[in-house]
């Protein structure tokens, strides 16, 4: 089985206008799209498309009108140009607990028959219940890496400009993920993110087992957002900015995907 648990931690570190940083323990499913059935079956706390401790739901994810996720990722893929035959999918990403999702951000992996990494997406997500995708090609492929600067022109957190490049290193997952996304202005970083991460095996007992671990992990994922936005909104006093400013600066965002 290719499907796995990555256990590990994020790390947030901003270095202007103020400085502050964060790390925190997490974990994250990292599934083979086409092993979801197969995982419903065998663990009886994970379930698709209906209540469980953990639930995988399409619907939390990039929809292109397609009956399942994967579908609907080569659909992308494919609008964003590339043509190649698409094997195997990997979704890196955190599930619905007790029917509560949040992801900052998910990413998808697409590989050929050889497993050869060919493309990569960055699904990320805000709380207003808008995802944008960020694709990156198989031109972006660099040692078994995904190497691009991005335009984000997408409302993720109230601190940080809508048009700011995104830097993204994303490492093709093994037995450790190294996943860095930072943000740049006028040519310098000055916000800094990573996920870092070591390979468990997804069964039974271990689902079990990062559920007791980290219980509501995404509960407390969407809780200390709002905990870092109150120290940087009233102790830090970095400037913000309102989701209604600024809307030509929101482009190619799908909204709403947790209420459909």
């Amino acid at each position: 089985m290719n499907s796995c648990i990555y256990e590990g931690k994020v790390m947030h570190s901003r270095v202007k206008p103020k400085y502050y940083k964060f790390i925190h323990d997490v974990f994250m499913f990292y599934l083979d799209l086409d092993e979801i059935d197969a995982i419903t079956q065998r663990n009886w706390f994970i379930s698709r498309n209906k209540p469980n401790v953990f639930s995988f739901y399409d619907k939390d994810h990039m929809d292109f009108g397609n009956k399942n996720i994967k579908e609907n990722v080569i659909a992308y893929a494919r609008k964003k140009g590339f043509n190649g035959p698409i094997k195997r999918v990997m979704l890196l990403t955190n599930l619905r607990v007790f029917g509560y999702v949040f992801n900052p951000v998910s990413f998808y992996y697409c590989f050929d028959e050889n497993d050869n990494p060919l493309c990569s997406i960055a699904e990320v997500g805000n709380t207003f219940g808008e995802i944008k995708n960020f694709f990156l090609g198989p031109e972006t492929l660099h040692k078994n890496q995904f190497l691009s600067e991005k335009k984000k022109y997408f409302y993720v957190s109230p601190f940080v400009d809508l048009d700011v490049p995104m830097d993204f290193c994303l490492k093709v997952p093994g037995e450790k993920i190294n996943i860095k996304i930072d943000d740049l202005k006028k040519n310098k970083k000055f916000l800094y993110t990573t996920l870092t991460g070591e390979r468990r095996k997804l069964t039974t007992f271990g689902a079990f087992k990062f559920g007791a671990i980290y219980p509501f992990i995404t509960l407390k994922v969407i809780g200390l957002i709002h905990y870092h936005a109150a120290v940087l909104h009233f102790i830090k006093k970095i400037p913000h900015h309102k989701k209604a400013a600024n809307p030509h600066f929101q482009r190619e965002v799908q909204s709403e995907y947790i209420t459909k």
